[in-house]
């Protein structure tokens, strides 16, 4: 239930988290099932980078007022957070 969690950080996922999804009714993974990510009070995403996920395609939710990204290599990333 993402509209009750305070943080959800996702990590490596891009297409599965894509709002486009659901909000777009043109884009190439409309109607595809996902994870609400964006309903979370704050969402951080730990990916290498800001590029497309296997379809290729932006993710608005990099784009949130509510998103953070972390980029670099997820296991470095969280060792430095621990």
């Amino acid at each position: 239930d993402m509209d009750n969690t305070d943080v959800c950080v996702v990590i490596g996922a891009n297409d599965i988290t894509n709002s486009a999804a659901e909000e777009d009714p043109d884009c190439p993974i409309a109607g595809m099932p996902v994870m609400q990510v964006w309903r979370a009070k704050k969402t951080i995403f730990m990916k290498r980078s800001m590029a497309g996920g296997y379809a290729d395609i932006e993710n608005p939710v990099f784009f949130k007022e509510s998103t953070e990204m972390l980029l670099g290599d997820a296991k470095e990333k969280t060792d430095e957070l621990a």
